[in-house]
């Protein structure tokens, strides 16, 4: 098997690399998350409001991205979705009090799992669809997966950094913790850079508009109310909720 499918463009490389680096962060982010929010001297009902806080703001964006992207493409709100992470990343290193963290939370990028809920996912997406020939789509997504499953499990690993910098170098665990938001902040700038060399897929001029929903209507309701439910029970034990339970 090849790294990449023969009819993948420069688009579908740079979106798997961007995806790579954000799942070292989600990877590591996520377990470090409650222990950084604990260490601020914050209680574990607040630690779950603001996990919860990360949650139903991705929603929100994934939502109105839905209804710009006809408008400004792909390029540019992934530019600004990675400009919100580099924001997330050093608000959450400098704010320690509960409301200002709280709105950080809601407006940025933090993923209390390793999967990926953000708002990156249906732009990146949708783009690696227009990336590749029909025949290689569900080679090149198959790609796209495995690169976010295998770092980010590398990410978790990161999760120990701030131990082993206090046993090795003598770091406080809190000064290394907060180390690792800002780099978050900076694996968010380097996706920034690749972001900005996407290319916009061009239009075709033959493309009809869109239609509404019509006999697939009730399938993608049925779908939709299935994968809520199945939500509803990963987030009663989110990653970074049963990383709470264990400290």
């Amino acid at each position: 098997m090849t790294l990449f499918p023969a009819t993948a463009d420069a688009n579908a490389r740079r979106l798997v690399v961007a995806r790579g680096l954000r799942a070292i962060a989600d990877g590591y982010v996520s377990v470090l998350l409650p222990a950084w929010l604990l260490a601020l001297g914050l209680d574990a009902f607040e630690v779950g409001v603001l996990t919860a806080a990360t949650l139903l703001g991705s929603a929100v964006l994934t939502l109105l991205v839905g209804f710009i992207t006809a408008r400004f493409g792909h390029r540019r709100p992934l530019l600004a979705s990675a400009i919100l992470m580099v924001a997330t990343g050093l608000g959450f290193a400098a704010l320690s009090d509960f409301w200002p963290l709280l709105v950080v939370a809601f407006v940025g990028t933090i993923n209390p799992s390793t999967g990926d809920v953000s708002v990156f996912l249906p732009l990146e997406q949708s783009l690696l669809a227009h990336s590749v020939g029909d025949r290689d789509r569900t080679a090149l997504f198959v790609r796209y997966s495995i690169a976010g499953y295998v770092m980010g499990a590398a990410g978790t690993l990161l999760a120990a950094v701030p131990d082993l910098a206090g046993r090795w170098a003598n770091v406080a665990p809190a000064s290394a913790m907060q180390a690792m938001f800002v780099l978050y902040a900076a694996l968010g700038a380097l996706s920034g850079l690749i972001y900005r060399a996407i290319d916009e897929p061009q239009a075709s001029a033959e493309t009809p508009p869109s239609a509404p929903l019509g006999p697939s209507r009730g399938i993608v309701y049925r779908l939709a109310a299935l994968f809520s439910i199945d939500a509803f029970g990963s987030g009663l034990v989110v990653q970074s909720i049963l990383v709470l339970w264990l400290f």
